[in-house]
């Protein structure tokens, strides 16, 4: 192995050092002053990413808690749910629905290509007894950017609420939670955000609260009007990840010195310019409507895309490959977050190295 290791996977991300050095200061108690004030701060700044004036509820769980989350909160035993199904994570989306007993109205495309808001129009039209409508903004398993604005303009005419798992693409992809008539928008700590696993968060429409005030499915940890009630008083209702709501606010003072839309601009060209490097390699890229953070390419023919991952982790870089039916088939390198220009040049380079390499041993 030779260098640092370089971590280009989408999620976790690099952790900056200030961010890391934020984080390695002696811990405090949770219920004091000291605390709430950094709850509020961050809580503050993350509306400004997530572009809304709603609630955002703070959770110590990965992203699947909140995504969990945002169906038992919402939802009763036997309602209807149209859930977009492009990739692993909208088929989680699905999983979570049937899990609590919540009728499935899938809309499964084709991997690598985003849903037509049209057939979601359809599909509503259709059932109008539809409680809630489940899409990512960043399908991860296949970098793919969905169309977020469109879909929102068509759910908002209904009594439907429109949930969308950011997790991947918060900080990267354009998205504006209030102005697309979002009504649920999941978010997670590991990717854009710059900091390890471990915070969840749900932010919350007006509209979704009208719906959570009838939802009869269970919850305890995840109780949205538990975590409403605290927030109110800049606090949770459980005992916090301390250490990484610390490095939360870091993390969202880097973006706001930067400024939100000039991150999103900066994601967007580094997102161009990977892909371009890519197709000048011969690679092709998967998506047909690429993500700013995460980008998919196909192994070439005749190249083992499991040795491909693994002779890069031997360089140091490592790349995440495909999962389910793409496993083998493509690789995927980050764009998010603190990955700068300079990493993806280093992965880049290690890639031409090593597609030699197995070419050679074909």
């Amino acid at each position: 192995m030779t260098g640092k290791k370089l971590l280009l996977t989408p999620g976790p991300t690099p952790i900056p050092e200030e961010i890391q050095e934020e984080m390695a200061k002696p811990i405090m108690h949770h219920r004091t002053p000291q605390y709430r004030e950094i709850f509020a701060e961050a809580n503050k700044g993350l509306k400004n990413i997530f572009k809304t004036s709603a609630d955002i509820l703070t959770f110590t769980s990965s992203g699947t808690g909140a995504m969990e989350a945002s169906v038992v909160n919402t939802l009763s035993k036997g309602d209807k749910a149209i859930v977009v199904r492009g990739g692993k994570f909208g088929e989680r989306f699905a999983e979570l629905c049937e899990a609590y007993g919540v009728g499935v109205i899938a809309i499964d495309m084709k991997w690598g290509t985003g849903p037509d808001p049209k057939v979601i129009e359809k599909t509503l039209s259709e059932n109008k007894d539809v409680k809630a409508v489940f899409v990512n903004l960043c399908e991860t398993s296949t970098a793919t950017v969905y169309d977020i604005e469109s879909i929102g303009r068509i759910v908002k005419d209904t009594p439907a609420i429109l949930v969308v798992d950011v997790i991947s693409g918060l900080g990267s992809d354009e998205f504006k939670m209030d102005e697309w008539h979002v009504d649920i928008t999941v978010g997670g700590s590991q990717k854009g955000l710059m900091i390890p696993p471990g915070l969840a968060f749900c932010a919350i429409s007006k509209k979704a609260w009208d719906l959570v005030s009838k939802s009869t499915l269970p919850k305890y940890y995840l109780d949205f009007k538990k975590y409403k009630k605290s927030v109110e008083k800049d606090d949770v209702p459980f005992t916090p990840a301390i250490t990484l709501e610390i490095g939360l606010r870091k993390a969202i003072a880097i973006i706001e010195k930067e400024g939100v839309d000039n991150s999103i601009k900066r994601h967007t060209d580094d997102a161009e310019y990977l892909r371009s490097e890519l197709k000048k390699m011969g690679l092709e890229i998967f998506s047909k409507s690429p993500s700013n953070a995460v980008t998919a390419a196909m192994v070439p023919q005749g190249i083992d895309g499991g040795a491909l991952i693994k002779a890069l982790k031997q360089k140091g870089i490592t790349f995440a490959g495909g999962q389910a039916e793409l496993k083998g088939k493509i690789f995927r390198i980050a764009s998010m977050g603190a990955i700068t220009r300079k990493d993806l040049d280093r992965g880049l380079s290690a890639l031409k190295d090593v597609l030699k390499e197995l070419e050679v041993k074909k």
